[in-house]
């Protein structure tokens, strides 16, 4: 055995030898190469994983917690023509969870229910058994529900910080400064115009930053926007009416100063704003607008050329045409003048005004001045006014005296606006405008000299002791003309004497008049046995209220001890 251990390997056996140790040794550095390279994957995978949790840990909680929002796009605020905030962008808790993390859907529901009542629990448990890894739960809490849930400590359940638009006036100007949904996004008024000048598409493309975005500044001035629904809040009450509007325009730029529609709604709480009695009256509503329309009946045949002031009109008879007849409500049963067939209201003498003018030239009058067509201003809500597909001469009397064709209340302003301020029809607005910005966009459309004669006739309408239905419109040292609308409504398909639509259309101060100011109550009641129901026993004295109150706020200084009225005999 020694021998045999003892005994030297051969050639063959030591070149085998040395192949085994070089195939061992390239099988171990094989080994190694593979074990480096697998812990260089696990290094860098834990890595990876261990850089991300710093950089999470880094990061802003609110900007951090869940996945990022869609719904936190700023917007501008919205300021009145003083720089007072109408609306503007507060920050809000949303609720969310997560519901692979949710551990007992049923527990979390009934531990949220108790802090949020109103929950939907059968939509709520469906989410949470979703198995998504993302649902909101409940959009813009109050920061004591989000207090009184975080105290709760569910798993799963997290906030995310969204913006809310907050309107400081509540239902002060809400038809006007309108309302944004639950994303942020404008739907209505003034809201809804600023996201289709461009806003929106800032908002998509991620660019609407708050730093970046400039206060939208209207020609409201809320103050006045403010005693203008204090007004029509009241009158509902005292005539017991369905509703009442009011509009105060600058006659010089068609700047909208204040403008109000009641019933209305809370912007912060907007829970009825699509109800049908919270529509906005004043440029949404169409009516006929009754008497107020003679205004523009008159106006018409002067410009003309055809009559003139001293023109007359025989209304001893009422007029027959076909079923219809044509009567004075108060009839004078006498031929009358221009300025006594406006003072004294005359159906008869409208008619008559208009039949001297003819058909088509009564439709073109009553387009030039606007109130036939759809409004053009950033206002969403305007209405298209309605009137007779084909125009018969039985169409024209009726219209002459405002029934027949319907338009919107603000319309009707803007068109009296022209009326007072030289015969320029200036597109209203409820952006600030300079007076040339807006002789820049003007139209004329009638003769100044016309304009002349109708500011007469207003201010004959409103003087004490002229017969004129105004009177009640007058406040001492503001020389305010007008002209009062009684409109019979059509009920079951025929126009009823207990149901009207009134309205006052005013301007002041007479003298050089700069505002222009319309009430209208809808349905008004009795205010007391014996006193009537008509325009100048409540549409009127609104008016009278409104300017009263606002007058030195517009920067329309009183001047008491002069003769501001009017008579017949008067006009040069």
């Amino acid at each position: 055995m020694i021998g045999l251990l003892g005994r030297k390997r051969g050639k063959g056996e030591g070149k085998a030898s040395i192949v085994v140790d070089s195939a061992r040794k390239a099988t171990g550095g094989r080994t190694r190469n593979r074990v480096v390279m697998t812990m260089a994957v696990f290094f860098g995978i834990y890595a990876t994983i261990a850089g991300r949790l710093v950089y999470l840990g880094m990061q802003d909680p609110e900007t951090s917690t869940g996945p990022e929002s869609r719904v936190t796009a700023s917007r501008p605020d919205i300021v009145d023509r003083n720089g007072e905030v109408l609306a503007t962008d507060i920050k809000t808790a949303s609720l969310f969870a997560e519901p692979r993390r949710i551990v007992d859907a049923d527990e979390a529901i009934e531990k949220l229910s108790t802090v949020l009542p109103d929950l939907e629990v059968e939509q709520t448990y469906l989410k949470l058994k979703s198995g998504t890894g993302f649902v909101w739960l409940k959009r813009q809490l109050t920061p004591k529900q989000q207090a009184e849930i975080m105290q709760l400590g569910i798993p799963g359940i997290g906030f995310r910080t969204e913006k809310r638009r907050f309107y400081p006036g509540g239902e002060t100007a809400s038809h006007i400064v309108g309302l944004t949904n639950i994303d942020n996004k404008g739907i209505s008024g003034l809201e809804k115009y600023i996201d289709d000048q461009g806003l929106a598409d800032l908002q998509a493309s991620g660019l609407a930053i708050a730093k970046d975005l400039k206060p939208v500044k209207l020609s409201i001035d809320l103050r006045v926007q403010h005693i203008v629904r204090d007004e029509l809040v009241s009158a509902l009450e005292k005539y017991k009416a369905i509703a009442a509007g009011a509009v105060v325009l600058d006659v010089k730029t068609g700047e909208v100063l204040a403008m109000g529609s009641v019933p209305d709604f809370d912007p912060n709480n907007p829970f009825n704003a699509q109800d049908k009695d919270r529509l906005n009256r004043m440029s949404a509503g169409l009516f006929e607008m009754g008497s107020t329309i003679k205004s523009f009946t008159t106006a018409m045949a002067l410009d003309s050329g055809k009559v003139t002031m001293d023109s007359t009109f025989d209304a001893r008879r009422p007029i027959t045409i076909g079923r219809q007849t044509i009567r004075d409500f108060h009839g004078k049963g006498r031929v009358l003048t221009v300025p006594e067939v406006f003072i004294y209201s005359s159906n008869i003498g409208s008619a008559r005004e208009a039949d001297v003018v003819g058909i088509e030239g009564h439709r073109e009058f009553l387009k030039r001045l606007g109130l036939l067509d759809r409004m053009q201003t950033e206002l969403p809500e305007v209405a298209r006014p309605t009137e007779p597909k084909v125009w018969k001469k039985v169409h024209s009397i009726t219209i002459s005296f405002g029934h027949g064709m319907s338009t919107t209340p603000l319309q009707t302003a803007v068109g009296a606006a022209a009326l007072m301020n030289g015969g320029k029809l200036i597109p209203p607005t409820f952006l600030t405008r300079t007076e040339a910005e807006a002789n820049a966009v003007a139209t004329q459309v009638i003769k100044p000299q016309t304009s002349e004669e109708m500011k007469y006739l207003y201010k004959l309408n409103a003087t004490k002791g002229s017969g004129g239905s105004g009177a009640r419109a007058q406040v001492e040292g503001y020389r305010v003309g007008g002209k009062t609308g009684t409109a019979e409504k059509v009920v079951n398909g025929r126009y009823s004497s207990d149901v009207r639509f009134n309205a006052f259309l005013a301007a002041f101060p007479m003298d050089n008049p700069k505002y222009v100011v319309l009430t209208i109550v809808d349905e008004p009641k009795r205010e007391h046995p014996g006193v009537g129901a008509t325009a100048g026993f409540n549409a009127a004295p609104m008016v009278a209220n409104i300017i009263r109150r606002s007058a030195s706020l517009l920067g329309v200084k009183p001047e008491f001890g002069q003769e501001g009225g009017a008579t017949l005999a008067s006009y040069p």
